[in-house]
């Protein structure tokens, strides 16, 4: 898989991390959602395993700056539907072509910036919450992208409490997601020492969230994120559907 990684790869990868963990810190979600169609084209193998350690780092990082604002109640239940909906997101990375997860994760993508578009006023409850949670173990472990289905239930919070629900909630879904990747053979030592290398750009890119989160427009951040993921999104459709039918 990993022997050595490639130093431009290394590079390339740690700008697309900067990003994501700088839109992370800043609007709540979206290291994967920027990060895992980006990387995957850069290198397969850097999804999802690398980008949830990833995820779980900024979630830390972000939950030790709100969590005065934690209100648990209920993230129990999302927490249970991420353990089956992450069986059967690992099943399907072991058993579908390559080609096949790239439309997959662009799809994904592509729905998460459709869902985040759109507005909802969902009810919180034991029932959405575990459904929440299945769609999310299911994003996730396919492509690390397991925010969108949280975020969008979430959503009504104030903007603190809604970066710490979500922080919470990503710290323990990635220790769930990477035991289940262990656990089916699809973490391994090279996901762990590539993690290592890209951890930096997590630490940066929290530092860079903290000094300008007072100074920018987050409404205009998140739209050119959503732009962003979705450009990337067809670009790994045109990729993964050449690889297809070639």
């Amino acid at each position: 898989m990993f022997d050595v990684i490639d130093p431009h790869t290394l590079i390339l990868a740690s700008v697309i991390i900067f990003a994501g963990a700088l839109t992370q810190s800043l609007i709540g979600f979206g290291l994967a959602v920027v990060a895992s169609p980006l990387l995957y084209l850069v290198d397969p193998q850097l999804v999802p395993a690398p980008v949830i350690v990833m995820g779980f780092a900024i979630s830390l990082l972000t939950l030790m700056r709100e969590r005065a604002s934690l209100e648990f109640n209920g993230l129990q239940y999302a927490l249970l539907g991420r353990i089956p909906g992450g069986f059967l997101g690992a099943a399907l990375l072991v058993f579908a072509p390559q080609p096949i997860l790239g439309l997959a994760i662009a799809a994904i993508v592509l729905m998460a910036v459709l869902l985040s578009v759109m507005k909802f006023n969902l009810a919180i409850n034991k029932q959405s919450l575990f459904a929440a949670g299945v769609l999310s173990g299911v994003f996730g472990n396919i492509a690390a992208i397991g925010g969108p289905p949280m975020a969008i239930l979430l959503a009504g919070k104030d903007a603190k409490q809604f970066r710490a629900a979500l922080s919470a909630f990503f710290i323990f879904s990635s220790m769930i997601a990477l035991t289940i990747l262990a656990v089916t053979g699809l973490l391994t030592r090279a996901h762990l020492s590539v993690s290592v290398l890209l951890l930096p750009s997590v630490m940066l890119g929290y530092l860079v969230a903290n000094r300008i989160v007072g100074h920018i427009d987050k409404q205009k951040t998140r739209s050119m994120t959503l732009l962003l993921c979705f450009v990337s999104a067809l670009i790994l459709i045109i990729k993964s559907s050449i690889e297809l039918s070639s």
